[in-house]
């Protein structure tokens, strides 16, 4: 066991490794009555070819797949549902699937351990045939279809294919209706294998509980036979730095075009310290520039360009990283014009100290209040541990960032030849 403690956020750590390389970390909240639990699995939707550790061959799966597993997850080889374990026991389960990741969880007040045990076993006990496969592929067409139909969706999908031509980033998380369609119980079998193996996985609990005790449930309840790799082999085709097309546009029935703005980020793949160092400066840079607070959202609202504000983020990735803009306009290419125009003239007479200076306390503040949340703890550390990351660190590396690095960074992100233009506008017969 090992325990690390964060004096910058006097938070402690308690975490173990099992002998199959399942990785274990718990953070201690005293005195809260909500206990929360995640199991993640290294394995997203964009995990479409690797190396199979059954049989070593080269493995080029379905789109869609790893979502389409997490849903077959819940059911059991004795008919029953997973779901229906944790409602007797008084626990909210859930699961989502990522470009990155696969997360199984559940929060409880009570009857926790029973909870876990109930987690780590479900997640290891796969029943795939081909009648309960095929049924599952009705009920995730119908989700594919409804996302289909849904604009805020296919704005944000087309900004992702507008910015990747080959990164499966641009790929649909659940696939598409003709991939789930070719997806077998014996392809399942080989993702679940390859990486539904110890070694691929982490667990991480909050809550005021016993760390003793919860080693003890996670090895009872955990499969000692499981095929574990720490080395899965992924690949990837080359993504070009050039974006893949400046512009897609589309029709739905909406009362206002929608747009989302993405920026590619073709820096270098970096180790994982500079990747979270770059994530943290680029963060305080979009607020400076985007936050409702900053002078151009004043500019684009009283002008009446935008309705309401605008919203997005950066998404910061070892293989991929952009950042999105997005909202809604009458004219969003005239909201296009604005921002880049406002990002040079930022450029050109360089970012003010007590702007810098109140965003980032804004952020340091923010990160403060994130950890009265245990799930926003839990998913977060997982997300960034499976990028090589403690996100324990976050608050250390945003104490380090100057004026300068911000301004370094402007520099070479947000250029608009790197920018692509998402648009979701009214079908021309107004229907």
């Amino acid at each position: 066991m090992e325990k690390i403690y964060n004096d910058s956020i006097n938070e402690e750590l308690f975490s173990e490794v099992l002998e199959n390389g399942l990785e274990v970390y718990y953070l201690p909240k005293k005195g809260f009555e909500s206990k929360y639990a995640i199991l993640g699995v290294n394995f997203g939707s964009n995990d479409l070819e690797f190396i199979s550790i059954e049989d070593g061959s080269r493995v080029r799966v379905n789109e869609g797949i790893a979502h389409f597993l997490e849903h077959k997850m819940f059911e059991q080889p004795d008919g029953k549902n997973a779901f229906d374990k944790f409602s007797k026991l008084g626990a909210s389960a859930n699961a989502f699937t990522s470009f990155n990741m696969t997360a199984y969880l559940f929060s409880a007040t009570e009857n926790f351990y029973e909870s876990l045990e109930h987690l780590i076993s479900y997640v290891q006990t796969p029943y795939y045939t081909d009648e309960n496969v095929e049924k599952e592929k009705g009920i995730i067409a119908q989700e594919i279809k409804m996302y289909e139909d849904d604009p805020e969706w296919n704005v944000y999908f087309n900004c992702l294919k507008a910015m990747y031509s080959k990164h499966h980033t641009n790929i649909d998380i659940a696939g598409s209706v003709e991939s789930i369609y070719k997806i077998t119980p014996d392809e399942l079998y080989k993702c679940y294998n390859t990486f539904y193996n110890p070694a691929n996985m982490k667990l991480f609990v909050v809550g005021d509980l016993d760390f003793e005790k919860i080693i003890k449930v996670v090895k009872k309840s955990n499969n000692v036979e499981a095929l574990f790799s720490k080395d899965i082999k992924r690949f990837m085709d080359e993504e070009p730095q050039e974006i893949n097309k400046k512009i897609i546009e589309q029709e739905f029935t909406v009362s206002l075009p929608m747009f989302y703005f993405g920026y590619k980020d073709s820096s270098k793949i970096v180790s994982p310290d500079e990747s979270l160092f770059r994530e943290v400066v680029t963060d305080i840079l979009f607020d400076i520039i985007f936050s409702e607070s900053a002078q151009l959202h004043e500019n684009l609202y009283n002008s009446g360009l935008i309705i309401g504000t605008i919203n997005g983020g950066y998404t910061s990735n070892l293989d991929y990283s952009y950042a999105v803009v997005t909202g809604t306009s009458k004219d969003p290419y005239r909201v296009k014009k604005i921002i880049d125009e406002y990002i040079d003239d930022l450029r050109k007479n360089g970012i003010d100290e007590i702007e810098f200076d109140l965003n980032k306390r804004k952020k340091i503040g923010g990160f403060l209040k994130s950890f009265d949340s245990i799930p926003f703890i839990a998913n977060n550390f997982l997300r960034y541990k499976f990028k090589g990351i403690n996100f324990l660190d976050y608050l250390d590396v945003l104490n380090r960032v100057q004026k300068s690095d911000v301004e370094k960074r402007l520099n070479e992100f947000f250029i608009e030849e790197q920018s692509v233009i998402s648009i979701v506008k009214q079908k021309k017969d107004g229907k």
